[in-house]
């Protein structure tokens, strides 16, 4: 049994540290693992797992999505809400800055995609920032940090993922679990974001009116629909989460290529195949981790896991610290996606175990890695705003300090308050009642 595990954990970091794609480390390890318990099928143990972790209906909205958040992306939904979000902030002093992170919690949030948010949002307000007088580093790091408040604000395809890996939580409870630690976040980054402002007395008051708020807002109210069909068609009982994502493709379809016109018709191919190569890499991650959750499963890896955490502390606020240590760390070298179907199956067992609610701890884990999302070595967010802002990490890496501060202290807030996690889905039982 030991051997075993020294084989899996061995195989996936040296691949891993040799720069193997993430899904190709999981399926190898687990494949080599498997090899050495000694089993003559092999092959088909490993392919009837990866076949079975993606034959999974909620994750048939996990395409969809990404085929929705491209043509948000596209689509022209980020100039409209810079435009709202700057109406109605704007006029602070360090303006610029509230509007980055509210035009981020905004976009992220419909196209489901940080990544997305930092080059929309990012190629627009980073320019802009640096006009105005902002510093360059602090314009990137607010970007690459807002970005991630989307993964936390419904509808996110991380949730999916976490829903399917945990097995019986509620797509829907989680949607509406994650919308006030969002807020939460966005929060704290505006004040670590506006006490910067403040003292380096970046950006002036710049001209509003109710009139030019009312505007705005009505020009970004189709783009904010999405967010409202999505969650009350699921809440509503009306369709599943799956359906719901199919819906968000036909209105995004409406919306940018009929209504706003900003993505033509001959873009579509274009666009499509970039969402399927996504999916393809999502799917290809899923299979694989499915495999290996079998593997450690087979090998009584959480169960040591969760035994060894309860012996360590029969105390939740230790526990849940040191799980969370131990993802900050994780999240710095490995993508979100991958963390979250390999370590969910792994702690899940052990907080469970003391009462803490799946959901609950959804939330903590996806707040946790979005943390690891502006981090180097891999972290995306970083690397792309980086590319956008065209500056190098290294001058980027101090002005992310406040940031990390924040989104820390709302990570804490969100671990040992569950209310901020479970009050909304319960309100929305009670009204189902």
């Amino acid at each position: 049994m030991i051997e075993e595990i020294l084989i899996l954990v061995i195989t996936f970091c040296v691949l891993m540290l040799i720069n193997v794609p993430i899904a190709i480390c999981i399926g190898v390890a687990s494949f080599l693992t498997v090899l050495a318990i000694g089993n003559v099928d092999t092959a088909y143990i490993i392919a009837q797992r990866m076949a079975g972790g993606v034959e999974s209906f909620p994750l048939l909205a996990i395409p969809f999505f990404i085929i929705s958040g491209y043509l948000m992306g596209e689509g022209g939904m980020a100039r409209r809400l810079i435009d709202f979000a700057s109406a109605a902030v704007g006029w602070c002093k360090g303006g610029l800055g509230y509007v980055n992170v509210l035009t981020c919690m905004m976009f992220g949030s419909i196209s489901g995609s940080a990544a997305a948010a930092v080059s929309s949002i990012g190629g627009f307000m980073i320019p802009e920032m640096n006009r105005k007088g902002y510093d360059k580093s602090f314009n990137v790091a607010i970007t690459c940090t807002a970005a991630t408040t989307g993964l936390l604000i419904p509808p996110s395809n991380v949730m999916i993922v976490y829903a399917v890996v945990a097995g019986s939580v509620s797509v829907a409870d989680l949607f509406m679990a994650g919308v006030l630690p969002g807020i939460i976040v966005g929060v704290c980054l505006m004040i670590a974001g506006g006490l910067i402002c403040w003292k380096r007395g970046y950006g002036g008051a710049q001209a509003t009116s109710p009139k030019r708020i009312a505007t705005t807002f009505v020009h970004a109210v189709p783009s904010l629909l999405l967010i409202v069909i999505v969650l009350y068609g699921i809440l509503g009982g009306i369709c599943s989460a799956t359906e719901a994502s199919a819906v968000s493709v036909l209105y995004a379809l409406i919306l940018t290529v009929f209504l706003y016109r900003e993505v033509k018709i001959k873009d579509l191919p274009k666009l499509f195949l970039s969402s399927v190569k996504t999916t393809a890499m999502v799917m290809l991650l899923v299979g694989c981790s499915t495999a290996m959750s079998w593997v450690m499963a087979r090998e009584n890896i959480p169960q040591n896991v969760s035994a060894a955490l309860l012996a360590l502390s029969d105390n939740k606020i230790v526990i849940l610290l040191m799980i969370n240590v131990i993802l900050l760390i994780v999240g710095t070298f490995m993508d979100m996606t991958p963390a979250v179907l390999i370590f969910t199956p792994i702690f899940l067992p052990a907080v469970t175990a003391m009462g803490i609610d799946p959901v609950h701890f959804g939330i903590i884990l996806i707040a946790n890695l979005c943390i690891g999302l502006c981090t180097p070595p891999v972290g995306t967010c970083l690397f792309i705003g980086c590319g956008v802002g065209k500056t190098t990490i290294a001058k980027v890496l101090p002005s992310l300090i406040p940031f990390f501060i924040a989104m820390f202290v709302s990570l804490m807030a969100i671990t040992y308050i569950p209310w901020l996690s479970m009050w909304l889905p319960a309100l929305v039982k009670s009204f189902g009642q």
